[in-house]
C-alpha cells in the first residue's frame, strides 16, 4: 500500500501532531487478533484537546475515512487495511481521579486499572471488569462486563464528543441501555471521559471478588494465543433455554475446527485463536460457520460482539457482513 492522503491533510497533520501521528501502521501490531494490513495514517492523541483538534482537521477532508478507535481488543481488521484514517485512544488519554465514592476516568485509562484503583480506595461495584482488556471508553461504548453485568450500572455521567470535535456531558438518567448495548452506538459522538459512582466497601471483600474472577478466567479462557475475547454475544433468551455461545457452538461439534490458521479455540469456543498467520478471511469463516450451525441446530441466531473494520472505514458487527458469505 502507498500512502494516497491529501497532501494538504499530511501538512496539517505533521504541523499539529508531530510525533502522534504515523502514516502507513501494520494493524496486525495494533490487533490483539494479530491481524491486519496496512492502515493509511494513527493518530494518538495525548491529551483532550489533542483529540479535539485530531476531530476538528480530519473532520474537513470529508473523502477521507476516519474512525476513532480504543485498544482494538474487539476489533477484526481488513487484510487489505484501513484506507484512511484511526484515531487511537490509548495512554495518552488515561487519567484517573477519585473523590469519595466516584472515579473519573479518561477513555483510554485501561479498565484493569481502573477496577484496581477502585479495590485500592475500597469501593464496589465494578469488581466484575478486573480481567477485562481494553480502554474504559470501548467497555462504557459496549455496555461491557462479565458475570452477566454491564459497566453502565454504575456509569454517573460521559463526556462525550462530536465528530468535530464538540463535546457535551451526558447523565445516566439519559443513558438508557441494555445487555451490551448502549445508546453510543448508534449515535456519531466519541466517548472522552466518563464519572462511575460506587460503593464503599471493606477492601478485603472487594479484593477477594475480583480474585475469584480473575481464577475463573484464567482457567476458561485461553491466554497464550492472540485473540479478542468473546466473539459472540450471550443472548438472555438463548441463553436461558441453549445455554451461552460457547456452549452452543461446542454442542454443535464446532469446537477446535480451524480455517486456515484460525481455530474455534479447544479450551472456549467462543473465542477465535490465531495460530500464527491468521487471516481476516479466516475469521470471518469461522464466525460465519459458527453462526450458522448455531441457528440450524437451535433455532437462535448469535450476533457477533466482534466488530470488523472494512477498508472503507465501515464498523460493523461482523455477522452482519459474514451473513453474505457463502460457506
Amino acid at each position: 500500500m502507498e500512502l494516497h492522503l491529501p497532501f494538504e491533510l499530511q501538512q496539517q497533520l505533521n504541523a499539529k501532531f508531530k510525533d502522534e501521528v504515523e502514516y502507513l501502521v501494520p494493524l496486525n501490531k495494533l490487533s490483539y487478533w494479530k491481524i491486519g494490513g496496512l492502515a493509511q495514517c494513527v493518530i494518538t492523541p495525548r491529551s483532550l484537546e489533542s483529540l479535539q483538534e485530531a476531530l476538528a482537521i480530519t473532520r474537513t477532508f470529508e473523502d477521507v475515512p476516519r474512525l476513532v478507535i480504543g485498544d482494538c481488543s474487539n476489533l477484526l481488521f481488513d487484510d487489505d487495511g484501513f484506507n484512511g484514517i484511526l484515531i487511537k485512544i490509548g495512554n495518552g488519554l488515561s487519567k484517573i481521579s477519585i473523590s469519595e465514592n466516584r472515579i473519573y476516568c479518561e477513555a483510554g485509562a485501561w479498565v484493569p486499572e481502573v477496577a484496581y484503583h477502585s479495590y485500592r480506595h475500597g469501593l464496589s461495584g465494578i469488581e466484575h471488569i478486573c480481567g477485562i482488556p481494553g480502554r474504559i471508553g470501548g467497555l462504557v461504548y459496549m455496555n461491557g462486563g462479565s458475570q452477566r453485568r454491564g459497566i453502565l450500572e454504575n456509569v454517573e455521567s460521559v463526556i462525550v464528543m462530536s465528530l468535530d470535535g464538540e463535546s457535551r456531558t451526558i447523565k445516566a438518567s439519559e443513558i438508557v441501555h441494555s445487555y451490551r448495548e448502549s445508546p453510543f452506538q448508534g449515535e456519531p459522538v466519541i466517548i472522552a471521559a466518563v464519572s462511575l459512582k460506587l460503593e464503599a466497601k471493606e477492601r478485603s471483600l472487594v479484593r477477594n471478588e475480583m480474585r475469584k474472577i480473575l481464577s475463573s478466567r484464567r482457567k476458561k479462557f485461553p491466554r497464550k494465543l492472540p485473540n479478542c475475547g468473546s466473539v459472540f454475544l450471550s443472548n438472555p433468551a438463548m441463553y436461558d433455554v441453549v445455554g451461552p455461545p460457547g456452549f452452543a457452538i461446542e454442542k454443535a461439534g464446532l469446537k477446535g475446527i480451524r480455517k486456515g490458521n484460525a481455530q474455534l479455540s479447544p479450551l472456549h469456543a467462543n473465542f477465535i485463536v490465531n495460530l500464527g498467520g491468521a487471516s481476516s478471511k479466516d475469521v470471518l469463516y469461522l464466525i460465519a460457520l459458527a453462526r450458522n450451525t448455531v441457528k440450524e441446530q437451535t433455532g437462535f441466531s448469535m450476533d457477533c460482539e466482534v466488530r470488523y473494520i472494512r477498508p472503507n472505514g465501515e464498523m460493523i458487527q461482523a455477522h452482519t457482513y459474514t451473513d453474505s458469505l457463502e460457506l
